[in-house]
């Protein structure tokens, strides 16, 4: 299984090629995918420091990295679940547009599952 910096660097050189080749869902797709992962990241507020009323900076924190706060650490396992997730979405949405006869979104989609699948 792949480490989460390995699921990044896959994942950002593919977007590289994409952008490259100029194919739009891969590129798409390969965004919210890393956006995904930076959202999952992201601390909760809750842990942040306290913001200074009256300080030099409204809301700011006193002290020289004192507003910082570490993101969380995913698992490899959480990040595989997480990309899972966002092809079982789309699955989701290519059976759907298809059931309405929106053909053209759901060969858009599925295009975007195919990049998935083939990370």
């Amino acid at each position: 299984m792949r480490t989460v910096a390995e699921w990044k660097a896959t994942l950002r050189a593919a977007l590289k090629d994409a952008l490259r080749t100029r194919n739009a869902p891969a590129s798409a797709v390969l965004r919210e995918t890393l956006a995904a992962i930076d959202n999952a990241e992201a601390p909760d507020l809750s842990v942040a420091p306290e913001a200074v009323v009256g300080g030099a900076i409204a809301g700011g924190t006193e002290g020289l990295g004192s507003g910082e706060v570490a993101r969380l650490l995913l698992s490899p396992e959480a990040v595989d679940a997480l990309i899972q997730r966002e092809v079982q979405e789309r699955r989701d949405a290519v059976a759907l547009y298809t059931q309405l006869g929106r053909h053209e979104e759901a060969r858009a989609l599925q295009a975007q599952v195919e990049v998935l699948l083939a990370l």
